[in-house]
């Protein structure tokens, strides 16, 4: 008995123990463990209500509560982006600060259209493989971006290479290098 007697004496005098927090609700005398928002405007100041208080304020507290129809609708265009910034697209202004940065931008994807050409440092834009420029760039075996002392260079090594004269008059060496040639003026034509 004197044992039932003392676990009642805990439970009567845990609210005198160090850092006991009441239930903020008028009348109330149990603990305090779960917090709710004051308001709206500041979320980091809270009620302590006990677990049947803080039932029923969560039942009748609307967030919302006293917003115009102007700030529910800011509020809910902020949170299709998840409250980040955006900007309109085509707006080149926008994007020119990630390009002066440390970010590598080599087919002037942060640019406007205006600045793509110049951004890229390349000339025109990188042809799809299947175009003609494609399928000469796979012949000359280089990727754009390519200027035209590197393709030139490139159209130097292959004809070293396959010259018919270097291979000892062989038709297919020479069929090669009709290849190659009509891939240098093709590629030529492209970059100028």
């Amino acid at each position: 008995m004197r044992k039932a007697q003392s676990e009642s004496l805990k439970i009567d005098t845990y609210g005198a123990e160090p850092g006991f927090r009441r239930c903020d609700a008028p009348g109330c005398a149990s603990v305090g463990e779960y917090r709710a928002p004051k308001g709206r405007g500041d979320l980091s100041d809270y009620y302590w209500f006990c677990l049947d208080h803080v039932r029923e304020y969560n039942k009748h507290w609307n967030y919302y509560e006293g917003a115009s129809a102007e700030e529910l609708e800011q509020e809910i265009r902020r949170s299709t982006t998840w409250d980040r910034p955006t900007w309109p697209l085509g707006t080149a202004a926008a994007y020119r600060k990630f390009v002066a940065g440390e970010y590598r931008d080599p087919f002037g994807a942060l640019n406007g259209d205006e600045d793509m050409e110049a951004a890229s440092g390349s000339g025109p834009a990188r042809p799809g493989s299947e175009t003609a420029e494609g399928k000469a760039f796979a012949i000359m075996g280089l990727a754009p971006p390519v200027t035209e002392l590197e393709l030139k260079s490139r159209y130097k090594q292959l004809v070293k290479k396959h010259h018919p004269d270097a291979n000892g008059g062989n038709k297919e060496a020479e069929e090669r290098l009709k290849i190659i040639n009509e891939a240098y003026t093709t590629l030529k034509k492209f970059l100028t």
